[in-house]
């Protein structure tokens, strides 16, 4: 028997959630602006903590709140339906995926100093591995990191290292075993910010435009040079030559919680569509009851349901311990094409309603478009998707191992 019954704790944890996303976290949305960020923000998490949400994933040695891989996705999906939902209980990226990290690798010392404060929600902390001349090939990535004496003294520059401008701390990915096997030559650095040798050159324009507010929430993309940047040798975060693992590590989850939120911004679109066709008349008659209209959101509600169901899955394997590299792939490149067609079809059944910022579609349809690209674009996933697919059949006489045959074994 195939079980879909949600365990009653995580049901509870994620009603929870949801009730405080929609009472306290979208009427601030309403009043929420660069002069009084910080003030909503610390009101926010008073409020949160005061109701035990706070860093959902983390374990409670940490202070977190413990959950597994189903419930943390659970509440996951209810926050992405609010641009201040993660952020109210410190699980903000890159943040989140970070502090699983130094959770993993970081030594007593390292913990101690850096991920306590991050888990106080006192400091914030961004990734800086992406470079210009490597892109989402990060073997490629030329920032070097040569041993002096007791320091680590790096050079390179780094490229679209979210929240930069925003941090108090860097995690910095660097070349320091050029000699060494491919993907054994990249070790990962702790960096204190300010620190002149870590330069913000600029935040980076993009399709979504900076604003105020948008600044201070972390949504910047920094290019960042780094000149004669020396860090003690201790600085090292998970051992010499372990960055590149440690970063894909890193990346599964980011991935994952991307596509969480993904689907919580769906659903508030579909919400948004279906609230606004049957108010809407035209020609004596409401769209909601025109065909198009209805296939438009039949189509909507599809991809959402599929989109659930994979991480549902996804959740459960990861219960399990199972491998789930091959459907985080597949589940990666989905949800960001789900969101996409789904706010799309949201905003076109607004109609010029839609394109104004009257309504919140206009803003999500420029920002989720980076979803195709961050964190691997999706033609390197259909990729390594593609050539997982032909390596099932080689071992197995058949595709099915690649593509969820293990369900129905």
């Amino acid at each position: 028997m195939i079980d879909f019954e949600i365990p009653e704790d995580a049901k509870a944890v994620r009603n929870k959630v949801r009730t405080f996303v929609r009472e306290e976290c979208h009427p601030a949305e309403e009043t929420c602006t660069a002069e009084n960020f910080e003030e909503t923000l610390a009101g926010l998490r008073e409020k949160a903590r005061g109701q035990g949400l706070w860093c959902p994933f983390v374990p409670t040695e940490y202070g977190g709140m413990g959950l597994g891989p189903l419930a943390n996705a659970l509440v996951q999906m209810e926050l992405g339906e609010s641009f201040l939902g993660a952020l109210s209980l410190n699980t903000q990226g890159p943040d989140d995926a970070t502090m699983l990290t130094l959770m993993e690798h970081g030594t007593n010392e390292q913990r101690e100093k850096y991920l306590t404060p991050l888990l106080n929600g006192e400091k914030r902390i961004c990734y800086s591995m992406t470079e210009k001349a490597a892109g989402a090939d990060a073997t490629g990535m030329q920032t070097s990191a040569v041993l002096d004496g007791d320091e680590w003294v790096l050079n390179g520059e780094k490229w679209f290292s979210s929240s930069a401008d925003v941090a108090d701390i860097a995690v910095v990915m660097a070349k320091t075993d050029p000699d060494a096997p491919r993907h054994e030559q990249y070790s990962t650095f702790i960096v204190e910010l300010p620190n002149p040798g870590y330069q913000i050159i600029r935040n980076i324009d993009t399709m979504q435009p900076h604003t105020d507010l948008g600044l201070k929430l972390g949504a910047s993309h920094s290019e960042i040079k780094i000149d004669n940047l020396r860090v003690p040798r201790e600085a090292i975060l998970g051992g010499r030559g372990q960055g590149f693992n440690m970063g894909q590590h890193r990346l599964a989850y980011g991935r994952l919680r991307h596509g969480m939120h993904n689907v919580a911004m769906a659903q508030r679109a579909l919400d948004l569509a279906a609230e606004h066709v049957v108010q809407r008349e035209t020609f004596g008659k409401r769209l909601a009851d025109r065909q198009g209209v209805r296939w438009m959101l039949a189509d909507c509600a599809a991809e959402i349901y599929k989109a659930r169901l994979m991480l549902l899955h996804i959740a459960y394997k990861a219960e399990k311990g199972m491998d789930l590299r091959q459907e985080n792939g597949i589940a990666k490149v989905f949800l960001a094409n789900m969101v996409h067609q789904v706010v799309d079809t949201a905003l076109q059944l607004h109609g010029a309603l839609g394109y104004s910022h009257d309504t919140p579609l206009a803003r999500w349809y420029v920002g989720i478009r980076s979803q195709r690209l961050v964190d691997g674009p999706d033609e390197v996933h259909r990729w390594r998707t593609g050539a997982n697919v032909i390596k099932a059949f080689e071992k197995d006489g058949t595709t099915a191992a690649a593509c969820g045959g293990e369900l129905f074994e």
